[in-house]
Formats: structure tokens, sequence, C-alpha cells
């Protein structure tokens, strides 16, 4: 017996129901873009915050708490959860002067709202409340309001709060993105607050943990085979660079290529055995890209460089900076 003989709709009515709920919601979303002054205001609220930003979902929002709450951490917002319940049973001693509350309210009515505003104004701490109501009790009251369009809940009665949660959190996440923006943040300031997982991969550059300047293992042309042994011993890396003038790399020497030729070192130059065109990395390389060479080539270091096409060496990444990184 198929599925949809078990739930008494036939695949394209089951279908249909899909694409209806969904569409409800891209619908909501769209009308939600139209921003206004209020986001900014928020915005600026946010990025002033010397404290903490207090997200308390009222009623059934309090379940869409958690997770914006994530996403305000993940992008360098310090930010806490306060359940509107326990908040008049001792939780409000969360807040403290300097901190900034976000209020989740889809009616903007429920009895926890006034109390919660009033502790905050005590404290002179400003209040952002997400609702759809501009004539209730929290629209009136707070600092800030974030007005959701008078969309339906894709609930069939109305009640289930659905669209109502995801223009929310589509809300939040317009904010933490404009303060990522504001703020400079770098793809390693993210990568620093959520280094574990493939993501972090991709989110950390080359650029932030590659060996500089006199770190490098780098010899120019036309030096000795004494000098090349002594930088590769020295610096650590199992090899070496050669660069022109400019600093552009013409080749490497590896330790491998030393024990290759072994018996004739006396007799060549560095130049004579290094590989000219070895694989290297671009800076603005993440740390995927790199382990990705690595292992392509079976190699353990990579220089990085400044132009692919003047070569000019800017760092270098071995194999063991990754591991360090919990990466590879």
């Amino acid at each position: 017996m198929s599925l949809s003989r078990v739930l008494g709709a036939d695949s394209s009515t089951i279908l249909e129901m899909g694409r209806q709920a969904i569409a409800t919601e891209a619908e909501a979303l769209r009308l939600l873009a139209s921003l206004d002054a209020e986001f900014v205001a928020a915005v600026e609220l946010v990025q002033n915050t010397k404290g903490r930003l207090l997200v308390c979902g009222v009623g059934r929002s309090a379940s869409i708490g958690t997770k914006l709450v994530a996403t305000f951490v993940a992008t360098g917002t310090p930010a806490c959860s306060l359940n509107a319940a326990e908040a008049l049973h001792g939780g409000v001693g969360l807040m403290m002067a300097g901190d900034t509350l976000l209020l989740l309210s889809k009616s903007g009515e429920a009895r926890e709202c006034g109390l919660i505003i009033r502790w905050a104004k005590a404290l002179s701490i400003p209040v952002i409340a997400i609702t759809s109501n501009r004539a209730s009790l929290v629209a009136r009251e707070v600092d800030v309001v974030l007005l959701l369009p008078a969309q339906p809940e894709v609930c069939p009665f109305g009640s289930t709060l659905t669209t109502s949660m995801t223009m929310m959190g589509a809300l939040v996440d317009a904010l933490a993105m404009a303060l990522v923006r504001i703020r400079g943040m770098t793809a390693g300031d993210l990568y620093r607050r959520g280094p574990g997982g493939g993501c972090g991969l991709d989110l950390l550059l080359v650029d932030d943990f590659m060996h500089r300047d006199d770190a490098l293992p780098l010899l120019p042309s036309g030096a000795s085979m004494e000098a090349a042994l002594d930088v590769i011993g020295s610096k650590g890396f199992g090899v070496m660079g050669i660069v022109s003038d400019d600093g552009c790399l013409l080749g490497v020497v590896t330790d491998g290529d030393i024990r290759r030729n072994a018996g004739q070192l006396s007799r060549v130059t560095p130049e004579a055995i290094m590989t000219s065109r070895p694989r290297t990395l671009r800076c603005g390389a993440n740390a995927r890209e790199a382990l990705a060479t690595m292992s392509q080539s079976q190699i353990t270091s990579l220089f990085v460089l400044g132009d692919n096409i003047a070569r000019q060496v800017r760092g270098l990444v071995h194999i063991h900076d990754l591991l360090r990184l919990g990466i590879g």
C-alpha cells in the first residue's frame, strides 16, 4: 500500500500542500524585505551595546530564542537567551546595565511583556521588539519596533507559529549579517568563533597562520649548495625556495631532492636540482585548499605567493600548521 493511500491523499495533493506552505512563507519574506529606518536603529543599538544582547522570547516565540542567540554569538555579538516565563521568577537578574534586550512576541500583548519591559527600563536597558502588532503594548513601550508583515501562518488553523517564526529568524539573520559587515569582520574572525567542522576549512585563510619574513626558508639565485643545506636544516620545513632579486619564486629544493642527489651535492647548485614550477598557493586561499593541495601532491609545505604571475613569495604553510589548528 502506498504512503499516499495511507495518508488519505494522493501524491499530487500532498506535494501541493507542501508547495503552498513554502510559497506562503516566501511571500512573507518578500514583504519583510521592505525594511525601514527602524531596522537601522536596531542595528545601531546592538552595535553600541556595551554588554550583551539578551534575546527574550515571549509565549510561543520563546522556542526560537536559542537559535537566534547562536546566530549572534557565532557572528561576533555577545548574546544570551532569556526565557520570559523564567524571567518573572528570578531570570531578570540576568539583565545588567549596558545590555540591550531583544523581545520576541507576535501578539505583543503577552502578560510577561509589560513586566519585562518595566524591569529593562529601570536599568536603562534599551529594548528592541519584533512583533506583528503595531498597536500592542510592546510596540508602544519599546525603543525600536521591527514589525512583521500581516501574513497568515501556514498552519491551517492559524494558531501554530510558523510563518511568523520564519520572519523572526530572517530578521535576526539580517541584523547579524549587517553587523558582520559594519564591523569589518573577516573569514578568520568567524573561524575563531567556530573552528569545528568542515566549514572551518573554508573560513580560515592561509594569510592568518602562514609563516612570514625571517621565518621563510629562502635564498637568492646563485646561492651555494652549502647555504641551501643550512637553510633547509635551520628553518625546519624540509624545503627551501630560490628567489630572484625582486623576491619572485624561481623554484624549490626539498630534503627529498637532497637525498636523491646526495652523491653529487659537491658538484651541483641548488638551481640544478630544484623544481622550477612547484605547487603553490595564493594569498587569500583557505585552509581547505591548502590541505587538498598537500594531499594531492603528497607534499608537506607550500609557498604562498602574492601574485600568480609575478610569483612573489609572501609566506609558507606547513602541514604541521594545519595539524596544530585541528585540521587534517
